[in-house]
């Protein structure tokens, strides 16, 4: 069930190769999305359970705080 939207802009090449790689495996674009998204958050969460144990936070690339 759908609660919002994201909306994103990609170039137009890697949308097509994206969308048909989806097409070649029978599976919807935006269920592999959605599945990146739960990957990548629950690495996070694991990687920000890692830093806290050990009392320290690295900064992200290119991020100032």
């Amino acid at each position: 069930m759908k609660d919002v939207g994201l909306r994103i802009r990609v170039e137009k090449d890697l949308r097509d190769r994206f969308v048909e790689a989806c097409r070649r495996k029978d599976v919807p674009a935006a269920q592999v999305l959605r599945g990146f998204m739960r990957g990548f958050v629950d690495e996070d969460v694991q990687h920000s359970a890692t830093t806290r144990k050990s009392g320290r936070r690295k900064r992200a690339k290119g991020r100032t705080e």
